[in-house]
């Protein structure tokens, strides 16, 4: 068993994302290298000062803009959305695996025979027209369905249409304007060799092991606990996740780690043991400061967080206003080898201003010269990033 303390964990999980130190991913081939490493990045809309999705990324990839983003999912196709971990992007040639995610939504379509019409009209005006919005097909009305993307039991026709067959992999997401979604014919744009491409684990056993090594991968260190890390990993009760750990160590998969004072067993990928080992003898990593998103895969396991960096985050987006800690969508804030606090910050983008609106230190964070230069740099990054010119608030 490979032994780290609580500080070497933290720095062994940092580096394994490259949040310090030099940037370990860069520009474009950085960031499909990132989302292979850990399997999908979380999708969510919300805009405040850049999605998700985007913030994941802008805080471990050099040179990384929203158009990189969008380039790769859009242009050259090696990223796609679709569920993994909720909404998510992960790398094209990850498809074939989720074939029965695919097969479940044309079945799901038996149960719904009303929306069938919808479904060949939709297809066939896209084939006729090119990519659509649920604005631009030409019928209305409303249809009882049950959505596998948001949780719904019915709605606007063309919407539900739209959104089953990309469920079902007949249609996927061809490009986005804000939050509309523009849907293509799968066909056109990815080779049948791929879209037809048998599951290459049909064992359901086996499929969840894959998807709990993945989520292993995107965190850096999991244990075998409940956990947010291993949500929309279909059947994966305790008795289950507890077979795969065994399984996946036996196949020498993963490695088991403990951390001291921490009375847990943690698992890594087995490529990790190398990082593992170099940081046991003492290796040293340039401080960084960087701004994280909200459900960052650094933070899927916000219990494990807490554990090893004594660090408690809430994503108070759902929390109602006055119940708030902290606001609408703070952001964590990483300087070395610590998360250090939070920030709230709104891109106002009528006004070229990124307007910060506070920032929280955690108790017992020395606000160094070192460190106060260090987080005002990080904003202007972020500025620059969200296309603001001017930085407002308590900076």
């Amino acid at each position: 068993m490979h032994k780290l303390s609580r500080g070497d964990a933290r720095k062994f999980l940092l580096r394994k994302h490259g949040l310090i130190g030099g940037h370990v991913f860069s520009g474009k081939e950085g960031a499909l290298a990132y989302v292979r490493q850990t399997g999908c990045v979380q999708y969510d809309p919300v805009d405040v000062c850049g999605k998700n999705a985007e913030l994941v990324f802008q805080s471990r990839v050099k040179n990384f803009t929203k158009d990189t983003l969008s380039e790769l999912l859009y242009e050259d196709r090696a990223l796609v959305d679709y569920p993994d971990k909720n909404l998510s992007i992960f790398p094209t040639e990850d498809l074939p695996y989720f074939a029965r995610y695919r097969e479940a939504g044309r079945r799901r379509v038996e149960e719904f025979p009303e929306i069938k019409p919808f479904l060949e009209k939709a297809l066939e005006q896209i084939e006729a027209r090119g990519p659509l919005n649920s604005d631009e097909l030409d019928f209305e009305g409303d249809v009882r369905w049950w959505s596998a993307i948001h949780w719904s039991a019915g709605g606007k026709a063309s919407r539900a249409a739209l959104e089953q067959l990309y469920t079902s992999g007949d249609l996927i997401i061809h490009h986005k304007k804000g939050t509309r979604k523009f849907y293509d014919l799968a066909s056109r744009h990815f080779p049948k060799e791929l879209l037809g491409a048998p599951e290459p684990l049909p064992d359901e056993f086996g499929h969840q092991k894959w998807r709990v090594l993945r989520r292993v991968g995107a965190v850096g260190l999991l244990w075998d606990r409940p956990s947010d890390a291993f949500l929309y990993i279909h059947g994966l009760d305790a008795e289950t996740r507890k077979a795969a750990f065994k399984e996946l160590l036996d196949e020498g998969k993963i490695i088991e780690v403990s951390v001291e004072g921490l009375n847990f067993k943690f698992y890594a990928r087995s490529e990790d043991a190398p990082l593992i080992a170099e940081i046991a003898d003492g290796a040293k990593y340039k401080p960084r400061c960087e701004l994280l998103a909200p459900l960052d895969c650094f933070m899927w396991d916000r219990k494990l967080i807490k554990a090893i960096f004594g660090y408690h985050y809430m994503w108070e987006i759902y929390t109602p206003a006055e119940k708030r800690v902290y606001g609408y969508y703070t952001l964590p804030l990483v300087y070395g080898e610590d998360l250090i606090g939070r920030v709230d910050a709104a891109a106002e983008r009528k006004n070229n201003l990124l307007n910060v609106k506070n920032i929280w230190y955690e108790d017992g964070t020395k606000q160094t010269k070192a460190l106060t230069s260090a987080v005002k740099k990080c904003i202007e990054r972020f500025a620059a990033f969200n296309g603001c010119e001017k930085i407002g608030g308590i900076v």
